[in-house]
C-alpha cells in the first residue's frame, strides 16, 4: 500500500478533482413586459435565459467550506480507503489532508488559482507545480474554480451558456453542447440541483462523469453527501467515491501547510 498511495495522491490531485463556482449573486428572473396599446407585438419569454438564471440561483454560495469525507479511491483496479479533510476559502485556496489506515496522514495538498503543492509524508517528498500541471493531464478547460465547484456539487459555469441545448422531462433538465473540443452534458433535477455532469474530449482520449447523490441539508444549504467521480485519461482509469460525513460553511478556518526541511522536492 505504501507504494501505491503516493501515486494515487498525485492523480487524485491532478485528475479526479475536475469540472467552478462563481461568486456571482443570483440573477433575477426576466420579467415579461405586458403588452400595451403602443406595443407592436408581445415579446416572447426568453425561457432559456430563465432556466439558466434559475440554475445559477440554485448554486451553493459560501465564504468558507469544511468537510470530512470517507473516500474510496480506485486507480486501474487498485483500491484504497482514505479520508479526506477538505477546507476551502472561496476563490483563493483548497486545502486537503489525506489520511489512510489508523488515521495517519499520508499527504497534504494545497491548491490555489495558480499553483498546486503536495506534501507526500509516506516518502518524505514534496511537489510544487504551477496550476498548468493539472491542465497537462486534465485539459485546458479545467481551472481552480472547476475544482471548487466539483467539491461542493455545483454546476460548471461554462456549461451554463445560451448556446447549450435544453431538453426537459418531468423530473430533470438536460443541457448539452460543446466547448471547443469538449462535449458536455449537464443534468439538473426539478430543484435545479446538479445530479450529473459528463465531459468528453475524444481527441485527447479524456472523459469524466460526476454523479451527485443523496442530497443533505447543511445549515441553510443543500449539497450532495455522495459524489461519485469516474475519470479516464488515456490509459489511466480512476474512480473516486466521496461520502461527506461532516460539512460546515462559513466558519473561521486555518490552512496549515509547511514543508519539513528534511523533505526533498519530487516531480
Amino acid at each position: 500500500m505504501r507504494e501505491n498511495i503516493p501515486n494515487k495522491i498525485l492523480w487524485l490531485a491532478a485528475v479526479c478533482f475536475l469540472p467552478l463556482m462563481f461568486s456571482c449573486k443570483a440573477k433575477k428572473l426576466a420579467i415579461v413586459k405586458q403588452a400595451t396599446t403602443t406595443d407592436s407585438a408581445v415579446k416572447p419569454v426568453d425561457t432559456k435565459k430563465n432556466k439558466l438564471d434559475a440554475i445559477r440561483a440554485a448554486q451553493t454560495t459560501f465564504n468558507t467550506f469544511s468537510g470530512k469525507a470517507r473516500t474510496v479511491l480506485n486507480i486501474n483496479g487498485s483500491s484504497n480507503d482514505v479520508t479526506l479533510n477538505i477546507r476551502i476559502k472561496r476563490d483563493q485556496k483548497i486545502w486537503i489532508s489525506i489520511t489512510a489506515i489508523a488515521g495517519i496522514e499520508a499527504a497534504r495538498i494545497l491548491i490555489t488559482p495558480d499553483s498546486i503543492l503536495i506534501i507526500n509524508r509516506l516518502q518524505s517528498i514534496y511537489v510544487k507545480q504551477p496550476f498548468s500541471y493539472i491542465n497537462s493531464v486534465a485539459g485546458n478547460q479545467v481551472n481552480y474554480k472547476t475544482i471548487e465547484s466539483l467539491l461542493i456539487g455545483n454546476a460548471i459555469p461554462e456549461l451554463l451558456n445560451e448556446n447549450a441545448d435544453f431538453k426537459t422531462s418531468a423530473d430533470s433538465t438536460m443541457l448539452t453542447g460543446n466547448l471547443q473540443d469538449l462535449a458536455y452534458k449537464l443534468i439538473v433535477d426539478t430543484g435545479m440541483r446538479v445530479t450529473q455532469t459528463n465531459l468528453s474530449d475524444q481527441n485527447a482520449a479524456q472523459s469524466l462523469q460526476v454523479t451527485n447523490r443523496t442530497f443533505i441539508q447543511a445549515g441553510a444549504r443543500e449539497i450532495p453527501s455522495q459524489i461519485d467521480i469516474t475519470s479516464s485519461v488515456k490509459d489511466k482509469k480512476i474512480q473516486v467515491n466521496l461520502h461527506y460525513v461532516k460539512t460546515d460553511f462559513d466558519l473561521p478556518l486555518e490552512y496549515p501547510f509547511s514543508i519539513p526541511a528534511r523533505y526533498k522536492e519530487g516531480n
